[in-house]
């Protein structure tokens, strides 16, 4: 089974996860997007503005720590092939376990450190789209939607007529949506649960990731070793 999984899969599980993390982001933690730095960009922009009563500690905090988190993340995979490795598990695995961690200090202490609470899921989710670009899936960043709606729209039958990708790209703007519904619906409960399932998709990507990685390794022909032999055939 896990054999069948490839880093397609993988990333828009990872994408379902972003979803969930932006909903909570704007929902309960100050409008502030932890996925979505165009939308950041954007409110920090209007903000300047001043008398729009737009966040802007939360907005810019996420920023930096999305850029953090994704900077970390280049730096750790910069010498690794393309492809999910050991640093790959080992990168999503802490991004999953900030993302408890939020969870958990949501729980505890509700939203009233939303700045705080927002920078941490933008940390583990710019890890988490440094992780998609290393593994180099066309058309699946995780966070980006617009440049995936540009070719969608710009590759159908409406437009260029190529017709590449456009399921790939189709399930990535619906995987989007879906993981920002649950993530509200889940915030109707307490956002904690929100985050927790976030976190629980991330976890389960990387176990997949892991063992699917693991066992295309072991299951790929190798090379018997030459053995040397004396005159006459025999070893």
């Amino acid at each position: 089974m896990t054999a069948r999984v490839t880093p397609v899969h993988l990333v828009l599980a990872l994408t379902f996860s972003t979803g969930v993390v932006d909903a909570v982001g704007y929902l309960r933690l100050d409008q502030v997007f932890a996925g979505n730095m165009t939308g950041n960009v954007v409110i920090l922009g209007m903000a300047a503005v001043g008398g729009t009563g737009l966040p802007v500690l939360g907005p810019a905090l996420a920023l930096v720590f999305f850029l953090a988190g994704a900077a970390a993340g280049g730096r750790v995979l910069r010498t690794t092939a393309p492809g999910w490795g050991h640093r790959c598990t080992a990168l999503l695995a802490g991004a999953g376990l900030v993302l408890a961690a939020t969870a958990l200090g949501l729980a505890l202490i509700g939203t009233s450190a939303s700045a705080v609470m927002a920078s941490s899921l933008a940390l583990a989710i710019g890890t988490q789209a440094a992780i998609a670009r290393h593994l180099g899936v066309k058309d699946v960043t995780t966070v980006v939607v617009t440049s995936t709606l540009i070719g969608l729209a710009a590759d159908s039958r409406l437009g260029a007529a190529r017709g590449q990708g456009a399921g790939r790209r189709g399930a990535v703007v619906v995987l989007l949506v879906l993981g920002a519904a649950a993530g509200a619906a889940l915030c109707l409960v307490h956002e904690s649960l929100a985050v927790t399932a976030a976190a629980a998709v991330v976890l389960a990507v990387t176990g997949f990731g892991h063992v699917s990685a693991s066992t295309r390794s072991s299951s790929s022909p190798t090379r018997s070793p030459v053995t040397a032999q004396r005159p006459g055939g025999r070893p």
